[in-house]
């Protein structure tokens, strides 16, 4: 299941920049498969354009602001 971004007054769908899977990967600096196996989890909201996947540059932010892990 695919979970899609909602547009807000604040943000229309128009400025919202989407990364490729690739481009995603290497932001996270992760394996193209593991950004996948975020996507079909639910944990990184994505669009799905024909056969590949779209994901808000915003959503890529937010997922490793909230996975952030603070140690002693």
């Amino acid at each position: 299941m695919v979970s899609t971004m909602a547009t807000t007054a604040d943000s229309p769908l128009g400025d919202v920049k989407f990364l490729t899977v690739a481009e995603v990967a290497a932001v996270m600096r992760v394996s193209k498969m593991t950004v996948y196996r975020l996507v079909h989890n639910g944990d990184l909201p994505a669009v799905r354009v024909g056969r590949s996947f779209r994901v808000p540059e915003q959503a890529v932010h937010d997922y490793l602001r909230d996975s952030y892990v603070e140690t002693a």
